[in-house]
């Protein structure tokens, strides 16, 4: 069971952080644009959602890139 999960991120936990963070993103950007009262009091900013799936993207994007090196 364990050989399909470390084979979809890659055997990086790097990666792993980086699609967690895109996940948690689309989910709270999802719950800001429903009902944007649910989050105001852990998130502020209106695009601070976005900002969480831009970091995840970047992340997995920088790790991708060092692939070769490591």
């Amino acid at each position: 069971m364990w050989q399909p999960i470390k084979r979809f991120f890659k055997d990086s936990e790097t990666i792993f952080w980086a699609r967690l963070q895109a996940v948690f993103g689309i989910i709270a950007a999802t719950l800001t644009y429903v009902e944007p009262a649910v989050l105001q009091p852990i998130i502020p900013a209106p695009y601070f959602p976005w900002l969480l799936v831009a970091n995840g993207i970047f992340t997995e994007y920088l790790r991708r890139r060092r692939e070769g090196d490591l």
